[in-house]
């Protein structure tokens, strides 16, 4: 594996610390999601630390169940849509991902790559329901695509993940999930076509991932970035950038040695960390509780975000693996509609007019989750959503409307069939909008307030 040269710590010690504490947070802004998900997925294909993820690079992963409260790798998950997962190593040659006939039955595969860009997609919305298989290739692949293919799908680094959602009608329908699930396939391109394997890559000795808390605040951070970015071929439009990072020692495949940095250097180092957290926690409050920068901005290609860095990282943070706005849009609730932050000391109702569902192709969800971690949140219902498939069983109001209570408390046997639980402390809710309609994408249909009533 090619290995740069690390520019030496003099010459990062040369820098003044703004310098330095400029490009510090610069970096963090820039790396947070590339480390939170080299986290996320070291778990799951590496040291396999969540009991459903076996499975090594590759080879996909079923889980036919929802998420629960035990679920605590991954920040908002869905507990709509039992997920499948594969982690793609494309470095030796192409994967061929195929996909059954699911008429009647919504499912993408989201395919994320080491940047967290949401750069393809295959399912109901954007490729239909007819079975049919795709070629997934890395940056560094020349070939030509085989006979079989419907299309190739380009990734910009060396490692992919590819998160399949299956959509669950209720319960007792899990069974059906399990058979389209048996459907999805992959296969490495020379079993595809029945030929040789080529020589395997060189295996990577992966470094150990930080937890949540050091990635915050951590020098390491800058180590695991580096090691990161030797799988991302450098983007012709962040030449720049990285030739900036250069000078603090940050860059693919360079050492990160902070304990040789001098003293001032290594406080920069520190404090730009600090810097790029505390424009996060005023973009977050300025920008994103307040809807001006709505969920659906912070996920995408590198096209649609435009070297937007601090809507990737808050993507990341607040809900990495969030799809793209065509695929599924998420509108959330920080605040109520009086601009207070939600907290289950008070009373909140959720009033969806008759003539005013979320217009979706497919579904829509509305969940709960406990902050500070983001996770869903344990209650005595085990409900952690009210979604489109639960409309029969709502009660109605007298206008045909629907009115959600999102309290800690019962709101009594009466008012319980539209309860939606939260915890004691600080929560948000988002909704989910899975393949919304015209109307929610281009601004005619907007989310019904959030109303705290006690």
């Amino acid at each position: 594996m090619e290995t740069l040269a690390n520019p030496s710590t003099a010459s990062a010690d040369t820098l003044s610390h703004e310098e330095a504490r400029s490009i510090a947070k610069e970096a963090t802004i820039y790396g947070f999601p590339l480390v939170d998900n080299y986290r996320i997925q070291h778990s799951y294909f590496v040291d396999n630390g969540n009991p459903d993820f076996k499975a090594p690079w590759n080879r996909l992963n079923n889980v036919a169940r929802v998420f629960t409260p035990d679920d605590k790798a991954i920040q908002t998950p869905n507990s709509d849509t039992p997920y499948s997962q594969l982690g793609a190593d494309l470095r030796t040659e192409p994967l061929v991902l195929s996909v059954p006939a699911a008429e009647g039955r919504y499912y993408s595969l989201q395919f994320v790559d080491m940047y967290t860009f949401n750069f393809a997609y295959v399912g109901s919305r954007a490729t239909g329901s007819d079975a049919a298989s795709f070629l997934l290739v890395g940056p560094r692949w020349g070939g030509e695509p085989p006979a079989g293919v419907k299309s190739v799908i380009l990734c910009e680094t060396d490692f992919a993940f590819v998160q399949y959602r299956t959509q669950l009608f209720d319960p007792g329908d899990i069974e059906g999930v399990k058979a389209v699930q048996a459907g999805y396939r992959v296969e490495p391109l020379s079993q595809f076509l029945n030929r040789p394997a080529p020589p395997p890559a060189p295996p990577v000795a992966f470094m150990k991932p930080l937890t949540p808390e050091e990635q915050r605040a951590s020098p390491t951070f800058f180590a695991l970035l580096n090691f990161i970015l030797q799988f991302c071929p450098t983007h012709p439009c962040e030449v720049e950038l990285m030739a900036r990072f250069a000078n603090l020692g940050i860059g693919g495949g360079r050492p990160f040695d902070f304990d040789a940095l001098s003293p001032d250097t290594q406080q920069a180092v520190r404090d730009g960390m600090a810097d790029a957290w505390t424009e996060f926690a005023r973009f977050k409050e300025t920008e994103v509780d307040t809807g001006k920068r709505p969920a659906g901005e912070a996920f995408g290609t590198r096209a649609f975000l435009k070297n937007d860095y601090m809507a990737r990282m808050a993507g990341a943070a607040l809900g990495i693996y969030g799809n793209s706005k065509e695929e599924a849009l998420y509108p959330a609730y920080f605040v109520d509609s009086n601009g207070q932050p939600l907290n289950g000391a008070h009373r909140y109702r959720l009033r969806l007019a008759p003539d005013a569902l979320p217009p979706v192709n497919s579904f829509w969800s509305l969940t709960v989750y406990e902050l500070p971690a983001s996770l869903l949140y344990a209650n005595p219902l085990n409900r952690y959503l009210i979604n489109s498939p639960m409309l029969p069983g709502l009660q109605r109001d007298a206008d045909g409307g629907i009115t959600i209570h999102i309290q800690n408390a019962s709101p009594g046997r009466d008012g319980e069939a539209n309860w939606l639980p939260v915890p004691a402390g600080p929560f948000w809710v988002t909704m989910r909008l899975y393949w919304p309609r015209d109307e929610a994408l281009d601004g005619r249909w907007t989310q019904p307030p959030l109303e705290r009533v006690q």
